[in-house]
């Protein structure tokens, strides 16, 4: 077997199966988690954070669609980034999305961890952890098809206890006179958007689900096709049920000021809501649902960031063993080990530390992959020249340019902290790619795709070694 065949990943997946992974990354749930601490950053506005977040990300979800058309492999940004601005570019895009994907697994299961310890608390939360950990774990390595059925029945889960409070809290709202407006949610406070973007700045990470999704390229049963669609499909059902159980629970709990709001309702949201409308049993239930959700979250976080190590150790710019595959399941074993690895720092910090971690590296990726479509198919090779056409402008130049300017608009709402330890974070990846290159002196290794037409049909059928040939 040629060293080439021993790293495909096996194609399994389908638009269902890829969409609900998307979903159930995204965890319905994180509305839950974010609700208190998001409503007191916005002053009571996170419907509108949402709204705009959402927005926002149908934009770069498109992006990500065309690009997944043209390299439908495993590498989601990195890959896009490599291929249209050089190698360099690409691994410093993949290595600032790194921050948030080793950190998502991680704060999925401090949560579980968190609500489980409060239903049991003689078992300390870092017990339950670390189990979260170990299962994840075992469930990868096994493959993804068996992540994917674990994914289905997560998302059914959390889909069913969304509407189970959204039922309770209507009803709730309805015989309550103090309730805000219908729309009133969806409006921006006395000081406008600037506490509206803030927030939709920290909320764009619950919509990593599309960028997980093109993760799975190479798993796709029919890439180019299946891919688009489920980024779309994840992009606007996940949005739009955080957007309804944001605007639900606005209309059952509401307070006059949110900078006083109970600690109880900022660590855990969720149980107080869920208590709040319909008595202690649904809070207790609701304990169990985070648990299921905050599970499937982690695994399909740890599945997606497994890939994009994969991948770049692939391509060799970062240790080559991550580029292995397990013989037996056709799961990149080293990669998700290291993965599980990194989240059992996790054992060690709160959630409030890991959390701090995260939301640049979303936000500058997808500023990338918006900026690589305008230089793919506006300005490709000689050999992908294509007649420029009004549509065609519109679709690869004025979108992904709209979500360009909108993702750096959030960009410049985070802190200022967040953006010294993205820094930090860029500067190592510079001191990586210093000694891979030898200061710079060689070229980065990338993926060559010179032989891969851009029509839809032939990418499924050309041979799967025109994928991999790497350049000299």
């Amino acid at each position: 077997m040629s060293q080439r065949s021993q790293t495909r990943l096996p194609r399994s997946m389908g638009v269902v199966g890829l969409t609900l992974f998307g979903i159930s990354y995204m965890a319905i749930g994180t509305v839950f988690t974010t609700y208190g601490i998001v409503n007191q950053l916005t002053q009571g506005h996170l419907v509108a954070s949402y709204v705009v977040a959402l927005i926002v990300m149908l934009f770069t979800a498109s992006s990500y669609a065309a690009m997944v058309r043209r390299y439908p492999v495993a590498g989601s940004a990195y890959t896009y980034s490599q291929q249209s601005f050089g190698g360099g570019v690409g691994f410093l895009t993949g290595w600032v999305l790194m921050l948030d994907y080793l950190f998502i697994p991680m704060i999925n299961f401090l949560i579980l961890g968190l609500y489980a310890n409060a239903q049991f608390p003689s078992v300390p939360a870092w017990a339950f952890t670390l189990g979260a950990i170990i299962v994840a774990l075992v469930l990868n390595l096994l493959g993804i098809s068996i992540v994917s059925r674990v994914n289905t029945a997560v998302v059914l889960v959390s889909f069913a206890a969304v509407v189970v409070f959204a039922f309770f809290a209507i009803k709730m709202a309805v015989g309550d006179p103090d309730a805000p407006g219908v729309f009133d949610p969806f409006l921006p406070g006395s000081e406008m958007f600037n506490p509206v973007l803030t927030g939709a700045a920290v909320l764009s990470l619950s919509f990593l689900g599309f960028d997980a999704v093109s993760t799975l390229s190479e798993e796709a049963k029919r890439p180019r096709r299946d891919i688009p669609i489920a980024i779309m499909v994840t992009t606007i059902v996940g949005g739009l049920l955080f957007v309804v159980t944001a605007w639900v629970g606005a209309l059952a709990y509401h307070l006059d000021d949110w900078s006083k709001a109970p600690q109880a309702l900022l660590d855990a949201a969720g149980s107080v809501l869920f208590s709040h409308v319909g008595g202690d049993v649904l809070g207790v239930v609701f304990v169990y649902i985070t648990v299921v959700g905050t599970l499937g979250a982690g695994l399909a976080g740890q599945a997606a960031v497994s890939r994009i190590l994969f991948s770049m150790g692939r391509d060799g710019v970062l240790p080559r063993p991550l580029g292995t595959l397990s013989k037996r399941f056709g799961t990149p074993i080293v990669a998700t080990i290291l993965v599980s690895a990194f989240a059992l720092v996790g054992l060690f910090i709160t959630l409030a530390q890991a959390a701090f971690m995260i939301s640049f590296g979303a936000l500058v990726a997808f500023a990338m992959v918006n900026l690589s479509v305008i230089r793919t198919y506006l300005f490709p090779s000689p050999a992908r020249q294509e007649p420029l056409t009004a549509g065609r402008v519109v679709r690869f130049g004025v979108m992904p340019a709209i979500g360009f300017l909108l993702t750096v608009w959030l960009l410049t709402s985070l802190e200022g902290t967040t953006w010294i330890v993205g820094g930090i974070w860029v500067l190592v990846g510079v001191a990586i790619l210093a000694i891979k290159t030898k200061l710079f002196r060689r070229p980065v290794p990338t993926l060559d795709f010179s032989e891969v037409e851009p029509t839809t049909a032939a990418i499924d059928q050309l041979p799967r070694d025109t994928l991999f040939e790497r350049r000299p």
